[in-house]
């Protein structure tokens, strides 16, 4: 090492990859890319070329490779030309092939399991049918005037909601178009829920008047949060079970740590903390353009005005903060409002260079989320949905945003190994749960391995954004109200609730019967009416899983 000849010897390089080539970008919705899984989609045209002779290349000095790569980091390229390079790599005429034969694949099983349904609904039409004539001519040996009966049941009947639905007997069941029509006009009706409104008291049944039980729970809420020192204990077994939408913000703010249980420290603590806040904009916002902060303004900015429902759709990723908000709960308008996207701007940015460790990683604009609208509730009562937030007061808009920010800082403060350098976090937490599967269900576990699935390829997501892209948002928020009752909610429990979510799909899994279709179903899996009935149900399941694994790690041996 002590001569020149070895020290460029040193420094020689093969250049089949150098730094500032197009690669695919790591984050929320992307895991690592494997290139075993990908190898069909690169043209077989753009794979080096033998020298001629069959001479290896010859590899560089270093000076030749700092030469070669001396624009690698340059910034201020158009992401749409930067994105045409990269689609460069791909063979349009395989993908297209490959994404034909995937729904050509999905046709043919969704027919088959339309007319499987159909022949089942037609034979229990006719089984009930038969069993109806046999009790009215049973009736009618014994005596009994069963006429006016049999012709009040074959009336239409209504329900509560005015809809009209037949008796089966009446039923056509010539076709299975028939049948299932029938057995549509035979199903309670599922009423559309909004994304958002009535939060606090919405489940499946669409019934937003409050109960007995939930006015009840109310009551025990205010007297805890009445007294001069919170019972945070006490607090925290009632916000077990979903806490309403009245008290969620005080609640949530005693539970994350932002607030004291001390009735009169709250007042000035708020104060203290949202003037800190806002002192950090005037201190390091005017900064977003520096040279050293500008690639992560960029990714915030890039992120923001891409909000629209295609992006939900097709899930697409392209390179952090400003990249990331438009992408944030696309089908919501709240989301969309200019002044909104400023909000997560600013709250996004300030987080980020206050936390240099991890600094912005894609994902965590959707933690900002359910903070923002459940705060944006403390000063309204209608549906948040679409609502304008410039309607607001000014010193309203403030406290949201100072809010907001601190509580998703104390949120990230647990779980900020998901977002530092190669998301440790996130890989543990992965390997973590492919365990949990394995030992709670095994068919499904060996059926994903049978068929090559990797709990990376869709887990990465349910981690790096704790589940939000799987539920609705009212879902979001009704799970996290459990999650900031539980201890180490975000870090701990959440494992459990991944892996209760990945069995409640059992059947529909173990239906699948290729790579594609199981990616399809894991990475759009029909949460879209869901409510707090289910997510109820997913969080119970979560707690039994984590009484009978969380404090006996060797239940995970076999």
């Amino acid at each position: 090492m002590s001569t020149d000849g070895n020290k460029k010897q040193f420094w020689k390089r093969n250049t089949a990859k150098v730094p500032g080539s197009i690669q695919h970008v790591y984050g929320a919705q992307h895991p690592p890319f494997d290139p075993l899984l990908h190898a069909n989609l690169i043209k077989a045209g753009n794979k080096p070329q033998a020298t001629p002779g069959g001479k290896p290349k010859k590899a560089t000095t270093f000076q030749e490779f700092e030469s070669i790569t001396s624009d690698a980091w340059d910034v201020g390229d158009d992401d749409d030309e930067l994105l045409a390079m990269a689609a460069q790599n791909l063979n349009t005429e395989v993908v297209m092939e490959t994404a034909n034969k995937v729904i050509e694949n999905h046709s043919k099983q969704q027919e088959k399991q339309r007319r499987d349904d159909a022949d089942a609904s037609e034979l229990e039409d006719r089984e009930e049918e038969e069993a109806r004539d046999e009790e009215v001519e049973e009736q009618g040996e014994e005596g009994e005037e069963s006429t006016p009966e049999v012709s009040f049941a074959c009336e239409p009947s209504p329900l509560s909601d005015g809809r009209l639905v037949k008796s089966l007997s009446e039923a056509p069941i010539g076709s299975p178009k028939d049948a299932s029509l029938h057995r549509q006009q035979s199903l309670p009706h599922r009423p559309t829920i909004p994304m958002v409104a009535r939060i606090a008291d919405q489940n499946t049944s669409g019934n937003p008047a409050m109960t007995e039980r939930e006015a009840s729970r109310l009551d025990k809420f205010k007297q805890v949060l009445a007294g001069p020192n919170t019972d945070l204990e006490e607090l925290r077994k009632l916000s077990w079970s979903g806490i309403p939408r009245q008290v969620r913000p005080i609640t949530w703010k005693l539970l994350s740590g932002y607030l004291p249980a001390n009735t009169e420290r709250r007042e000035s603590t708020l104060q203290r903390k949202r003037q800190e806040y806002f002192g950090f904009i005037e201190q390091y916002y005017d900064s977003r353009n520096d040279e050293h902060h500008q690639d992560t303004y960029r990714q915030i900015r890039i992120d923001i005005p891409r909000m629209s429902p295609e992006c939900l759709m097709l899930q697409p990723m392209v390179t952090e903060i400003h990249i990331d908000i438009p992408r944030t709960n696309p089908l919501i308008p709240l989301f969309q409002q200019a002044s909104v996207q400023e909000i997560f701007e600013r709250i996004l940015f300030i987080w980020a260079i206050r936390h240099p460790a991890s600094g912005y990683v894609q994902g965590i604009n959707d933690l900002v989320t359910p903070f923002f609208v459940v705060y944006v509730f403390e000063y309204i009562k209608e549906e948040v949905e679409n609502f304008d937030v410039s309607s607001l007061q000014e010193e309203a808009l403030r406290n949201i945003e100072a809010d907001s920010f601190w509580c998703m800082s104390k949120l990230l403060d647990g779980i900020q190994d998901n977002y530092t350098f190669a998301q440790p976090g996130i890989q543990r937490n992965v390997k973590a749960l492919e365990k949990l599967v394995s030992r709670i269900d095994e068919t499904v576990h060996v059926h994903m391995q049978q068929y090559e699935v990797e709990y990376l390829q869709f887990a990465f997501r349910w981690m790096n954004n704790l589940l939000m892209r799987e539920l609705p948002l009212r879902c979001t928020i009704r799970l996290w109200d459990t999650y900031q009752a539980e201890p180490e909610g975000f870090s701990q429990f959440h494992l459990y609730v991944c892996a209760a979510f990945l069995v409640r799909w059992r059947k529909e899994i173990l239906d699948e019967r290729d790579f594609q279709g199981l990616m399809i179903l894991l990475q759009n899996l029909p949460t879209m009416h869901w409510g707090n009935e289910e997510v109820s149900v997913l969080l119970a399941e979560a707690y039994r899983l984590k009484f009978a694994f969380a404090d006996a790690p060797n239940h995970y041996k076999r």
